[in-house]
């Protein structure tokens, strides 16, 4: 992974807050849901690029994401929440992300009004990196093609990157999201060049784990659905500079008749006051699925077990 430059990472929201450089710049254009390896190879090609040019790194990001606009609840878990992805973003060579709203007007605007209004009015491109499956504007009939024709024409390179491979295997999105699902751990890391994570607010919850032995730090999720559920040996970052041991629960909690997703860490020998603070959850391994216990007394049983093989793992694991 190339390292970033020197400047931070600038955020801007709509065209209309976009001032590119005058020599224009560098751009990419996609979801990057997870920021995974494909996307950070893409990145570090443009960055590339974009030092031989002399020319800064935009990346192009849509809210919502394409597929919640069109299917809205039926839509894919998302990996990263929008603050996520942009965390990890600004670990990379981007100099700035330009987040467009994905409305209506924008999934009617043609694929050669995209190119005129985005690419060429707006960023002022002198080279574009896209996946090799790239598609855009209305009813995806902007494909690689009509970019590099109109590219010739308009005086910008267009490259296709091909698909970025792992032993024999496509890393997309949707692969991780699939391992996250049957709890293959290993797997994410590898395709993410990360532990999977979830950053979140500890909040005051109803107080039931303290009630029954096992005090937690809840972390209201902001999603309504997520690619990871169950019981998990985690760690927890973000309270100074220790990384902290526990097990983690993400689910609705059926057997207290819960319905809002929650992310619920007891850490290991730790007690302090850490309501409102930031932190991130890394998943290391999972233990079981979520399940509905027929009593708390029995609920009480299960998290001992879960808070014993957890530590087990996780010192074996460190």
């Amino acid at each position: 992974m190339t390292p970033h430059p020197v400047k931070t990472m600038k955020i801007l929201r709509g065209l209309v807050n976009l001032k590119a450089p005058n020599r224009g710049c560098v751009v990419t254009v996609g979801n990057y849901d997870g920021v995974h390896r494909g996307h950070q190879f893409v990145i570090d090609t443009s960055a590339r690029h974009g030092k031989q040019l002399g020319l800064p790194v935009a990346i192009v990001l849509f809210e919502p994401q394409p597929l919640e606009y069109f299917l809205l609840d039926q839509a894919p878990p998302r990996l990263t929440r929008l603050r996520e992805k942009l965390i990890q973003l600004a670990k990379l060579p981007v100099d700035f992300v330009v987040l467009l709203r994905f409305d209506k007007n924008f999934a009617d605007l043609e694929p050669e009004a995209f190119v005129q209004k985005v690419l060429i009015d707006g960023l002022r491109t002198q080279y574009l990196a896209v996946g090799d499956d790239f598609r855009f504007g209305k009813n995806r009939k902007g494909d690689i093609s009509l970019l590099k024709s109109v590219g010739q024409k308009r005086g910008f390179v267009v490259e296709s990157i091909e698909s970025y491979c792992l032993d024999n295997e496509r890393v997309s999105s949707t692969v991780i999201r699939h391992a996250l699902e049957s709890g293959s751990l290993d797997r994410v890391r590898s395709f993410l060049g990360r532990r999977y994570s979830v950053w979140g607010r500890v909040e005051e919850g109803a107080k039931r784990g303290r009630i029954i032995g096992f005090p937690t730090a809840n972390i209201r999720m902001r999603r309504e659905n997520t690619p990871i559920k169950g019981v998990f040996a985690v760690t927890m970052t973000g309270i100074g500079h220790r990384e902290l041991f526990g097990i983690a629960n993400i689910g609705t909690r059926p057997t207290v008749d819960g319905h809002k997703l929650l992310l619920e860490v007891h850490l290991y020998d730790f007690q302090a006051d850490i309501y409102g603070r930031l932190v991130e959850i890394h998943f290391w391994q999972k233990i079981r699925d979520e399940k509905r216990f027929d009593s708390i007394e029995e609920l009480k049983k299960q998290i001992k077990k879960d808070t014993l093989v957890g530590r087990k793992l996780l010192q074996e694991l460190d």
